[in-house]
């Protein structure tokens, strides 16, 4: 039900493309809290975006090269 909210947001795309390049490359073990604080969302979106990106980028990883 949380992520089907936070997937509502018109915004939420564009808050995880941020995230994923600008953020995290300088700042790996940024918490939800701080994203909220630092793009002014709910602490909810910034749980949904941490738990997408880390379960993106253990998939990207398990995939043989």
């Amino acid at each position: 039900m949380l992520v089907d909210a936070v997937h509502g947001s018109f915004m939420y795309a564009s808050h995880k493309a941020y995230v994923r390049d600008s953020i995290l490359p300088s700042q790996p073990e940024v918490s939800a809290l701080e994203l909220a604080e630092r793009l002014s969302i709910p602490i909810a979106e910034g749980i949904v975006i941490l738990e997408e990106l880390a379960e993106a980028k253990k998939a990207q990883a398990a995939q043989p090269k």
